[in-house]
């Protein structure tokens, strides 16, 4: 049994797999274009390489050293020592025998690798590349450091949009992943192991891999090498453009070992076009819970049963969310999705990455079986909050309010751990809701919040989820206890 897939994370400088590629398109060059190569022919791959190795670039990630609350386990004879009577008050105490202390975490550094998608300076890496830094340097392939910021990510589908200010930069050229072939040549150029401009080759060993890591996947999946550091790089064919961005590998020793998996340009196309337009990506829902068909026939025999289905390729619909798009086209538990918008679905993954490439309010055909008959509808897609709005990411400056950590005196007087306190109150969110200076903010939505960062996540999870709204719980300097729902929502 193999384990599950290693991510590779910079913060942690832990593994990533970066493809800037650049590959000869099964032959040989003339003046006239590319030629194919004849039947049985070595496939000559440097032509790719030095079309795709400018586009590639590298990314230095840093997360500067900050003071951070944690719980950890009291040792009661310490804590007598320190404060005799802290046992009868509470001071200090969390839960279960826990306390909250001040810890200060190291500097961080790692490094990754993105893929220049226009002459003006955007850049297409991973999400996990660039999550938590507080500064980004990219390096080009022509040694020329720049800053940059980050337009936007998405945790979703591991996807991130940097942009560095410069002119003229060498943009690869962008082909439609669909159109991949299996056991089609590709190369991965990136920056493993501290090695730049690494070139590997392989070939496309299988498309729509899905392992659930992410929320949308519909992998492409290689034995090119890739290794720490190619995180955020470029899968590119044989003419030299990309097909994928890369984002993890299948480890059991955390290097290589044979597979690597790329997101392909499909969805990236899509996730990028809504981070410049939106700041967030407009994800459409059919509104189903399901699995691949051959996956749940296994599972009934399993249990002894005998499923006969019609089929055993396509999505077995085991839940239909009320009042998405599939309940209101009509599709029931027990039905079989086989087709999208007239392509063949035969697995979650590949409805997955159709359904991608769409926006909350598009139409999309659906063809599935129910009672083994053949069926078509034409279903609206809606986003998460069940309309097709356009979904719009907030920030703490909704709430119309000032914010600062509590003090330890203010710990000391209410006999609490961790807090963030409302100095000030303007007009917006939290002015509407009545809440008033001076209250302190605990939890919200049921997560701790300790710090200013803690709240902005907060806010930014809420407006782009299923229900917007914040509900939060808190304390006032006299003790009383208060709490406040505030929509998000204009």
């Amino acid at each position: 049994m193999k384990k599950v897939l290693n991510y590779l994370t910079p913060a942690l400088c832990v593994l990533a797999l970066a493809f800037s590629v650049a590959a000869f398109s099964r032959g040989c060059t003339t003046g006239q274009g590319i030629l194919s190569t004849p039947a049985g022919q070595p496939v000559d791959l440097t032509y790719a390489a030095e079309k795709a190795l400018p586009s590639v670039v590298h990314i230095k990630y840093l997360q500067n050293s900050r003071i951070q609350t944690v719980e950890v386990q009291s040792d009661p004879f310490e804590d007598f020592f320190n404060d005799p009577f802290g046992g009868f008050f509470g001071r200090g105490q969390g839960n279960n025998g826990t306390q909250q202390r001040r810890i200060q975490t190291p500097r961080r550094e790692a490094t990754g690798s993105g893929v220049i998608i226009s002459t003006d300076g955007y850049i297409v890496t991973n999400n996990h590349v660039v999550a938590g830094a507080d500064e980004l340097t990219v390096t080009l392939n022509d040694n020329r450091e720049f800053s940059a910021r980050i337009i936007g990510t998405d945790e979703t589908t591991d996807l991130a949009l940097i942009k560095i200010d410069a002119k003229r930069l060498p943009a690869i050229t962008i082909a439609n992943s669909e159109d991949l072939k299996i056991g089609e040549w590709v190369l991965a150029v990136g920056n493993p192991l501290g090695l730049n401009n690494t070139v590997t080759a392989g070939i496309v060993s299988a498309k729509a891999r899905r392992f659930g890591v992410n929320g949308v996947e519909s992998f492409i999946q290689t034995d090119a090498a890739i290794n720490a550091g190619n995180s955020g790089g470029a899968l590119v064919n044989t003419r030299g453009e990309l097909v994928g961005i890369n984002a993890m590998l299948y480890s059991q020793t955390g290097s290589y070992s044979g597979y690597g998996f790329a997101i392909p340009t499909t969805i990236m196309n899509k996730v990028v076009a809504d981070l410049k337009q939106y700041g967030t990506v407009q994800r459409a829902f059919i509104g189903i819970q399901g699995q691949d068909v051959k996956d749940y026939v296994d599972k009934m025999k399993a249990r002894g049963e005998d499923v006969d289905l019609g089929t055993m390729e396509g999505i077995y619909v085991g839940k239909v969310v009320e009042g998405g798009a599939a309940d209101a086209a009509g599709i029931e538990p027990g039905d079989v999705i086989i087709g999208a918008d007239g392509q063949k679905v035969t697995k979650f993954a590949e409805l997955q990455e159709i359904v991608a490439k769409k926006r909350p309010g598009d139409k999309m055909t659906i063809t599935y079986l129910h009672n083994k008959k053949k069926k078509q509808e034409t279903v609206t897609l809606k986003n998460e909050q069940g309309n097709t709005r356009v979904v719009q990411t907030r920030d703490i400056d909704i709430l119309g309010g000032n914010f600062r950590e509590i003090t330890d005196k203010q710990k000391q007087e209410l006999h609490i751990s961790y807090g963030l306190e409302v100095i000030k109150v303007d007009n917006g969110k939290l002015k509407n809701a009545g809440v008033n200076k001076g209250f302190i903010i605990q939890r919200v939505n049921d997560e701790s919040i300790k710090s200013i960062e803690d709240l902005q996540k907060a806010v930014h999870k809420a407006s782009t989820g299923n229900e917007p709204v914040l509900y939060i719980q808190g304390i006032y300097p006299t003790g009383k206890k208060a709490y406040y729902a505030i929509s998000l929502e204009e």
